[in-house]
């Protein structure tokens, strides 16, 4: 002994390889629960792409002991979206990449991935190593985010194109060519259903609409949603109803090119809101014709009043000039409507001119036009119609107006109505314009009043 000193440790004291290797051990451990906490897939694979450490257990439910010394391309899942990337051979750092992989119960997951290789001494690849997360409940909620807004632009942009029009027809059009484009369809349509045999096209956009038609109205026959179905020539067709408060029984159908991809569940939303769109300009379009209809008619008789039966005169007669034919107009006056109307009250009149309304129309065809001008004053124009045949007519219209009128005034009324009328023949070519045909018809009549009422006059024109 040189008389050296040597340190003797205590018993059970930790030296400093002990130190070391505890502090080794607790970091591992840590590792290990934030790997865990962070990540639902820790990985290492072999030079082969096997599994050689899996974890949490069990991973994406499978139990890690089965997946370890696998092929890790089995979990590799052709699921949507699927890129070909395969995380457990990567070559280079890679991060934030996504995946799909095969869950243990058949489903497909969404993982993103940060993975490294694994380099031997000499820098060969040896294997891979990385963790994923589970990205799949994020990515379905960003997709139904996208396709909420998807379906919003769309809907924003049908609503933006209708209100660059005025008239209901022209909104129609602009929200079908809107809906056509959005969609990628070849074609879209309102169909009118009140008629199940004789279904018809009322607005379209795009081709096809007499192909699909057929099928489409099949589809709509039993439709309480929207449906789709292989229409002719492989189109695939959608439909939805647009029942209206009006009670107008119509769809809306959409198809695209034939041979083309289906229609998926953001389509079948879609049109369901597009509907409600549709069913909206439907009722405006009721609204705009009914108030066009009471701006032309009157309201006791429904015969046209006397701005539109002019109006529809003057178009009738540019056409009987370009064809050279006739046409006669004929003034029709009730006799002793007053009396009538004070001694039995108005409803009582307004009878009396509702039958004589009727009269009036079954007097004519339906291409003719028969209008109320005001009070007990009547008009009837005859498209070509000689003086002969409006004659004809006016003298039934003589007899059958007071024997149908004594119905309702009553034998005890005083004086039943009859009828003057006062007819002005308008002769094929002759260029004679509405005023002068107006005039003549109206001297005929009140000639039939001065010489004793309840019967007619004609009054023939010039010869051209």
């Amino acid at each position: 002994m040189n008389g050296g000193t040597v340190a003797v440790r205590p018993s059970g004291a930790a030296g400093p390889g002990d130190t070391l290797r505890h502090a080794l051990l607790d970091s591992r451990e840590r590792w290990r629960d934030l790997v865990a906490m962070a990540a639902d897939l820790a990985f290492e694979t072999d030079a082969w792409g096997r599994f050689v450490f899996v974890m949490p257990d069990p991973a994406l439910g499978w139990p890690a002991g089965t997946l370890v010394g696998q092929p890790a391309e089995l979990l590799l899942s052709g699921g949507p979206n699927a890129n070909g990337f395969n995380p457990f051979r990567v070559t280079t750092p890679v991060r934030r990449r996504q995946t799909w992989l095969n869950r243990a119960d058949g489903a497909a997951a969404l993982l993103t991935f940060s993975a490294a290789p694994l380099l031997d001494t000499e820098g060969r690849i040896t294997g891979a190593r990385g963790i994923g997360v589970n990205w799949t409940e994020y990515d379905e909620h960003q997709g139904r985010v996208a396709a909420a807004l998807r379906r919003g632009e769309v809907l924003d942009h049908i609503l933006w194109r209708m209100g660059q029009e005025v008239m209901a027809p022209r909104m129609m059009q602009a929200a079908l060519d809107a809906l056509t484009n959005a969609l990628g369809a070849e074609g879209a349509a309102v169909i009118d259903l009140r008629d199940q045999e004789t279904p018809a096209l009322v607005h379209q956009a795009g081709g096809g609409g007499t192909e699909v038609l057929p099928a489409a109205s099949a589809l709509l026959a039993k439709a309480d949603g929207p449906i789709q179905a292989d229409g002719p020539d492989g189109r695939p067709i959608l439909v939805a109803i647009c029942q209206t408060r009006f009670g107008a029984h119509a769809g809306l159908a959409l198809w695209r090119a034939p041979c083309s991809r289906g229609w998926d569940s953001e389509d079948v939303l879609l049109i369901n809101a597009a509907a409600s769109i549709v069913r909206m300009v439907l009722e405006h379009e009721a609204i705009q014709l009914e108030m066009g209809r009471q701006a032309r008619t009157d309201p006791l008789t429904g015969l046209l009043n006397r701005r539109a039966f002019l109006e529809e005169m003057a178009r009738h007669i540019e056409r009987l000039d370009r064809e050279i034919e006739p046409g006669t107009l004929l003034f029709a006056d009730l006799d002793y409507f007053k009396p009538v109307n004070d001694r039995l009250g108005h409803e009582i009149g307004d009878q009396v001119l509702l039958r004589t309304a009727n009269l009036l129309r079954n007097a004519v065809r339906p291409t003719d036009l028969v209008a109320r001008l005001g009070g007990d004053e009547f008009a009837l124009w005859m498209n070509g119609a000689d003086h002969m045949t409006a004659a004809e007519r006016a003298e039934w219209l003589c007899v059958q107006v007071p024997n149908d009128l004594r119905a309702i005034a009553g034998e005890d009324a005083g004086q039943t109505p009859t009828v003057s009328i006062g007819i002005a023949a308008r002769l094929a070519g002759s260029g004679e314009p509405i005023d002068s045909l107006l005039r003549r018809a109206d001297r005929a009549m009140y000639e039939v009043k001065r010489t004793g009422r309840g019967h007619w006059r004609v009054s023939l024109g010039e010869t051209p």
